[in-house]
C-alpha cells in the first residue's frame, strides 16, 4: 500500500485575519526576506491569490512566481501585495541584540 501524502500549505491553517496578522508579525522579526516572500505568498493564498492578483494587476502566475521560496519580490510588489491585503509596514524600534557588528562597533569606540 503506497502513502499518499499531499503538500503542506500554512494558509489552510489560518483561521482569520488575527491568525494572519500574528504569522506575518512573527515572520517579519525574522528580518528573511525569503521568509517575507513566503508569507506573503500564504497570506496571499488564505485571502485568494486571485483577488489579490486583481488588486495590484499582477497576474495570478507572477505573484505565484515572486512569492514562492525561490522568488525575489521587488519591494513595489511586496508593498502593493501588503496593500492589496488590506495591510501596511510600520516602522518602530527594534529590540537591542546582545550581540551583532554594531553593538561590537559600539562597544570599541
Amino acid at each position: 500500500m503506497t502513502l499518499k501524502t499531499k503538500p503542506y500549505d500554512s494558509a489552510r491553517y489560518l483561521r482569520d485575519d488575527k491568525d494572519a496578522l500574528l504569522y506575518l508579525d512573527a515572520v517579519l522579526q525574522e528580518n528573511d526576506v525569503a521568509l517575507l516572500a513566503h508569507a506573503l505568498g500564504v497570506l496571499s493564498r488564505y485571502k485568494g491569490m486571485t483577488a489579490i492578483a486583481r488588486k495590484t494587476g499582477v497576474s495570478r502566475e507572477g505573484l505565484y512566481k515572486a512569492l514562492s521560496k525561490d522568488g525575489n519580490p521587488s519591494l513595489a510588489t511586496v508593498l502593493s501585495v501588503l496593500s492589496a491585503l488590506d495591510l501596511r509596514l510600520r516602522v518602530g524600534k527594534a529590540k537591542s541584540r546582545k550581540s551583532g557588528p554594531a553593538r561590537k562597533l559600539a562597544k570599541a569606540a
